[in-house]
């Protein structure tokens, strides 16, 4: 396994719509360990393949506690088949946007369809933070990301301050 790099803002790949995967083989299960070891070094929740620079229909979770036993979940070619019609405010953060949190107001159940690892048709249906992570992470696969749900003024303030960054270079 290895720790990829993260793709951060403004990055256009990031913007750019995923493909669906046509097959499940070795290569794809590397790149979903790949993946994981990368999320939870990052650490964060969820990663979709994009974010490492791979425009493909996958995406990585895990919403356990960090104390408790893992309990990764790979997503291949998601789709949501209904959301709840409750809703739910969480403060979202995103690994390709560091250091930024928004609050989003998302549906708090979904039941979502996607082929897993092994190549097996399965279909979730969750609630709470796992809901809220795979919209997240699925909005990634269609090249949305959190800093859409804001205003455009504030929307343009962020991008333009990781854009000075990107410019810049790393701070030391």
């Amino acid at each position: 396994m290895a720790k990829l790099p993260i793709i951060i803002l403004p990055d256009p790949i990031l913007r750019q719509p995923s493909a669906p995967i046509e097959r499940v083989d070795d290569e794809l299960n590397r790149l979903v360990d790949d993946m994981l070891e990368t999320m939870y070094a990052a650490p964060g929740v969820g990663l979709a393949a994009v974010q490492v620079g791979v425009p493909r229909r996958l995406l990585v979770l895990d919403v356990s506690d960090k104390d408790d036993e893992k309990q990764p979940i790979a997503m291949i070619n998601p789709e949501i088949l209904s959301l709840g019609g409750e809703m739910r405010v969480h403060e979202e953060g995103c690994l390709s946007i560091p250091d930024v949190r928004i609050e989003i107001e998302r549906p708090s159940s979904l039941t979502v369809r996607y082929t897993d690892r092994t190549g097996a048709r399965q279909e979730l249906t969750a609630d709470g933070l796992l809901a809220t992570a795979i919209q997240h992470e699925m909005d990634h696969l269609d090249g949305k990301l959190i800093i859409d749900f804001l205003t455009r003024l504030k929307r343009d303030m962020i991008v333009r301050r990781f854009r000075k960054q990107a410019k810049d270079g790393p701070a030391v």
